[in-house]
């Protein structure tokens, strides 16, 4: 594994222990929801740094929709696009004070905060999965 690919994965993971530190708290589930987008980001980056993708047009981009298309230029990743597309809109707002950042019906409930904590979790797995089948390719 490049020492790159490493150090998206360990930022990644980061993202979890935060998230396993505040997941329970009801009042920080946007936070929660933030922390599980960067996880996504990040380990979706990592697949694209293993690969030599060209990362160039979408290292920069925060947009997990077009990150994972990326990263399905070399290996099939299965991750809910609908989760995906949530999960950008609230990264989106949560950099922007007041309603934005937030569901439609408002903040993230105790049960979204945990299904997103989930996809984070499973989307690392993934990532790893096909960083270490890397080698065999």
């Amino acid at each position: 594994m490049k020492s790159v690919t490493a150090d998206w994965l360990k930022s990644a993971d980061a993202d979890l222990e935060t998230i396993r530190a505040i997941l329970e708290n009801p009042s920080l589930t946007a936070v929660v929801a933030f922390h599980s987008q960067q996880c996504v980001e990040k380990c979706l980056k990592a697949v694209l740094e293993e690969y030599d993708v060209d990362a160039g047009r979408v290292a920069r981009s925060h947009n997990l929709l077009a990150l994972k298309a990326a990263v399905e230029t070399v290996r099939c990743i299965d991750l809910d696009e609908d989760i995906l597309s949530l999960l950008n809109k609230l990264y989106i707002g949560a950099r922007y004070p007041g309603d934005f950042g937030l569901l439609p019906e408002g903040a993230p409930t105790l049960e979204d905060a945990r299904e997103f904590a989930r996809f984070a979790v499973d989307a690392r797995d993934k990532a790893v999965e096909i960083i270490s089948s890397a080698a065999f390719d």
